[in-house]
């Protein structure tokens, strides 16, 4: 059935990030009934006709319009929270959310200063009557919950003086470590937990270099098996890198709701920080501006919103 234009903006005002709402009230405003009724004819993957040729809203797509809609509220309610405040959140729901979404503790434990960490374990204090550390440590068993416990409690030195030497030695360390991944597991390793979650980012950099001229790869290339330190190691040593994936991912199609939820966090926690540089490695690994992406994929005061704080950082 060929759409009108009318149906086509409604349509493309459904589809994608957020929801086109001038567009909608433009349209569905001045529509009759039977132009409503040829929109949701037209439209199977939001609508179902039952065997009395009723139709209705298929539920899953409305559970889904719904975080379409809510999606700019939540990204100017998480633009104006306190960040200690947004980061205590962010993890609180991450806790909640389960494996899928334990990346977003490494994101806070491996990207802020030691400052903004230290704050974001404050305000989980005042917001949930417990520390972060023990959050983290009742969820999360094992040798993940291990090292999550590790990086949410560090308070890393952020001077520029690295020691060469133990630089270098500690890559030897770390590439004895994951080489053997197949006799022990690099999360269940004292000396990498150590070095993770303990050495300044400076220093960290420096062993990611020395790593890849001994092992001749970089240390993430070799992680695959351990999703988490890979996440660690590139929120560490090459963060754009990491949130140019994120970012990415999200602005796929058809993909899973907590990765979309990626956009909003990434673009409103990096605003004022290293935008520029996530912008720079995003056009480079995926051949296309970030800008250009979501202008694309989304839509509406979310679209906007979005494409404002990006303009931010230049």
């Amino acid at each position: 059935m060929a759409l009108t234009p009318e149906l086509q903006t409604l349509t493309k005002a459904f589809s994608g990030l957020g929801v086109d709402e001038k567009a909608l009230v433009a349209t569905l405003g001045k529509s009759h009934p039977e132009e409503r009724q040829s929109f949701r004819k037209a439209t199977p993957h939001f609508f179902k006709v039952d065997e009395r040729s009723f139709e209705r809203w298929d539920d899953h797509h409305v559970k889904l319009l719904k975080h379409e809609f809510l999606r700019f509220k939540n990204a100017v309610v998480l633009w104006t929270m306190h960040p200690w405040e947004r980061d205590a959140r962010l993890a609180k729901e991450a806790l909640k959310k389960g494996p899928e979404s334990y990346g977003i503790l490494v994101e806070i434990a491996c990207t802020r200063s030691s400052e903004e960490l230290l704050g974001a374990r404050k305000a989980y204090h005042s917001l949930f009557d417990h520390s972060i550390e023990e959050d983290v440590a009742y969820h999360i068993d094992g040798p993940e919950g291990k090292l999550l416990v590790a990086l949410v409690s560090a308070y890393r030195y952020e001077g520029s003086k690295v020691k060469d030497d133990t630089a270098k030695s500690e890559a030897k360390t770390l590439v004895n470590a994951i080489q053997h991944a197949d006799k022990r597991n690099p999360n269940e390793d004292d000396e990498v937990i150590r070095i993770l979650s303990t050495r300044s980012k400076p220093h960290l950099k420096e062993v990611y270099k020395h790593y890849k001229e001994i092992s001749g790869h970089n240390i993430d290339e070799d992680l695959d098996h351990a999703v988490r330190l890979k996440e660690t190691v590139q929120c560490l040593c090459t963060p754009d890198k990491y949130f140019s994936k994120v970012l990415e991912v999200s602005l796929r199609t058809d993909v899973h709701k907590h990765s979309k939820k990626g956009l909003t966090r990434v673009i409103v926690t990096r605003a004022d920080s290293d935008m520029r540089e996530i912008k720079e490695d995003f056009k480079n690994h995926h051949g296309v501006s970030l800008v250009e992406k979501i202008e694309e994929m989304a839509n509406g005061n979310y679209k906007d919103f979005l494409l404002t704080l990006l303009a931010r950082g230049g």
